[in-house]
């Protein structure tokens, strides 16, 4: 896959994500994503909100992003919120950097399912 294809995709994983947890949307964040793939590492710059999308290493992240890219191919196209909470937690992505970040991502995350929960249980 290329590089214009692994940009394409970083996108369509932000817009999808953003779509179900749209208080992340303004967001002013810089962070790394990093796909590793056979014998090979590609890195991203992310800057949100945008998302603006460089190849390259992002000297000023504040968060890295890490997973395998056959892992985030499928994620970027077929996963939602839950999906990526699941990776994380299982170690099939990892997140590192600024814990006060991460934290607020994780949290905002966690009142967007609840609220979604409460949804259906209306329904």
């Amino acid at each position: 896959m290329s590089t214009d294809d692994a940009k394409t995709l970083i996108e369509t994983a932000i817009s999808r994500f953003l779509k179900e947890v749209p208080a992340l949307a303004p967001l002013k964040l810089i962070f790394a994503v990093e796909l590793r793939g056979r014998g090979d590492v590609q890195m991203y710059r992310v800057e949100l909100p945008g998302p603006k999308i460089t190849k390259g290493i992002a000297e000023d992240a504040r968060v890295r992003v890490e997973m395998p890219r056959a892992f985030f191919n499928i994620m970027a196209r077929e996963a939602e919120i839950a999906d990526w909470r699941e990776a994380f937690m299982y170690g099939k992505a990892k997140a590192t950097g600024v814990q006060e970040i991460i934290k607020l991502i994780v949290h905002v995350v966690e009142k967007q399912e609840e609220r979604q929960r409460l949804r259906r249980a209306r329904s």
